[in-house]
């Protein structure tokens, strides 16, 4: 729960380096989070607004740790783009954000490993 609290904290923070294990506790989380509240919106007849406005809620938190997760990498934020490819953009993403961090500092930042 901490590396959610902690990129909620840092929603602003598109500069920098995320590690994998911040960007895949947040995605796990977060589609724990979605799914409570999925079922929770079947469950008792509640109107869709309440997932629109937490999936609104963690947009720029997600997209900042997504572009510190590239940084991590040694890539471009722009990469994120490729994810309007249907299928293989997306393929490329997950493959991106599986890789290791890129050893010492990269022109992102210093190595969040260490």
């Amino acid at each position: 729960m901490q590396w959610y609290l902690k990129v909620l904290q840092n929603y602003v923070g598109f500069q920098g380096r995320a590690r994998r294990k911040e960007y895949w506790m947040y995605a796990l989380i977060n589609e724990i989070i979605v799914l409570i509240l999925t079922a929770l919106q079947h469950a008792a007849d509640l109107p869709s607004i309440i997932l629109g406005l937490y999936s609104l809620a963690v947009l720029i938190p997600g997209l900042a740790v997504s572009f510190r997760r590239l940084h991590d990498t040694g890539k471009s934020a722009w990469w994120l783009l490729i994810a309007i490819i249907p299928i293989v953009g997306l393929i490329v993403l997950l493959i991106f954000f599986c890789q290791d961090s890129q050893d010492g500092a990269n022109k992102y930042g210093p190595n969040p490993k260490v």
